[in-house]
């Protein structure tokens, strides 16, 4: 394994300055970071000044669902939640997917824009089986070495009112699927008791993660935080839950944030936002006053919920930064750390970020600041995987 030395960079960590310094990389980690590092056995990468951040973490798409370089196809899901679920089951077969081509060509797009780790909910229903793990466990593979991809098992049809699909869901955990996923307990399925003890007995049975999707709004979704906070504490899960969307969230009074943040924080449940269409977002704040842990995906992707998106993490920062009014450089860093350090801790990394140690993870960009660089959403002039070169100047490397 190459070993290398980035010179004349400028590293990211939160809430310290952006001082010059040089980066060893030996054996795919961080061996030092400071002014004046030397290897004579080590190759030589002058960053001259730029910007270089942890890889960024994309804890919300759906892989299995992206159309990405296929040929243009005309959104027709319309705008509820139940449409454009009949519609991507109804048009999945006509279109190809789930297709290993497509989820491996977006995580292309991923990797040359500086991700590192993904977080994908896959559709497991009777009609589809587990034909969506299959396919996007082997675009991964194409991808081996440049990014991390971690599966949900994810009831997008439903879950109580999908018989067949828990035991679906139990023979993809089983054959190592990370998680375990649920959709709007009260508001899509009817019974928030019945999902929630699915989900958390899988869990549970299987030593998987959870991701719910919780689109359910006011206080209908306030109540279902409780109720997820709460099976946390009684299932001894803390740090390995999430609560993605959380749209609620984004809803409530100033003080009944304020009291669910402290929750979230003391039960270790996190919030996974998207900054999707006009939908509300996380308050990213709140959350960090708390500290609760936020982070932060693209969701779908060229797909047919959405024609939208382009797989790039940063610019995601942008979006959420943008709709939670976030101004100053300290405020716009808290949502870049959403985007980085907060997802590294949902999906329970245990060593992340500039330090020595750590995987050398990393991107590099020209900006001022870390704050411009979020504004800007500049080109990656270099990304790093466990200490190889992935990308430069924007394009994927053999």
């Amino acid at each position: 394994m190459n070993d290398l030395l980035l010179t004349g960079s400028r590293p990211w960590v939160p809430g310290r300055r952006t001082d010059l310094a040089d980066i060893l990389v030996r054996n795919g980690r961080i061996e030092a970071v400071g002014p004046g590092l030397s290897a004579a056995d080590a190759e030589v990468i002058d960053l001259a000044g730029a910007l270089v951040f942890p890889g960024l973490v994309d804890t919300h798409c759906h892989l299995d669902k992206t159309m990405w370089s296929a040929p243009w196809t005309p959104n027709t899901g319309g705008r509820t939640l139940a449409g454009r679920i009949a519609n991507g089951e109804g048009r999945r077969a006509e279109l190809g997917l789930p297709s290993t081509e497509y989820a491996a060509n977006l995580l292309g797009e991923m990797v040359r824009h500086g991700t590192s780790h993904v977080r994908s909910h896959v559709d497991i229903d009777p009609e589809v089986g587990l034909r969506g793990v299959e396919a996007v466990r082997a675009a991964a593979a194409r991808h081996s070495g440049r990014v991390d991809v971690e599966l949900v098992a994810f009831p997008q049809g439903g879950l109580i009112t999908r018989p067949g699909t828990a035991d679906l869901m139990a023979a993809a955990l089983a054959d190592g699927v990370e998680v375990v996923g649920g959709l709007d307990p009260a508001g899509y399925d009817r019974d928030p008791v019945a999902q929630l003890d699915v989900v958390f007995g899988l869990a549970e049975k299987y030593g998987a993660k959870v991701d719910i999707h919780l689109h359910d709004g006011g206080p209908l979704g306030a109540w279902e935080f409780d109720l997820v906070i709460e099976r946390t504490r009684a299932t001894c899960l803390s740090g390995r839950v999430a609560i993605s969307h959380a749209y609620a969230m984004g809803m409530l009074p100033a003080d009944e944030q304020r009291r669910v943040a402290d929750d979230l924080a003391e039960a270790g449940v996190a919030m996974v936002t998207c900054a999707v269409g006009a939908a509300p977002v996380v308050p990213v704040r709140v959350m960090h006053a708390a500290n609760a842990v936020l982070a932060l995906g693209n969701d779908g992707i060229r797909d047919l919920w959405t024609p939208y998106g382009d797989g790039d993490m940063l610019r995601r920062v942008n979006s959420v930064a943008y709709r939670d009014r976030l101004v100053a450089d300290p405020e716009i860093e808290l949502a870049l750390a959403a985007g980085t350090y907060g997802g590294a801790r949902v999906l329970g990394l245990g060593r992340y970020g500039i330090e020595a140690g750590a995987p050398a993870d990393l991107f590099a960009v020209d900006a001022e600041t870390p704050a411009a660089a979020v504004v800007s959403v500049p080109e990656r002039r270099l990304v790093l995987k466990g200490g190889h070169v992935v990308a430069r100047d924007g394009a994927v490397t053999d």
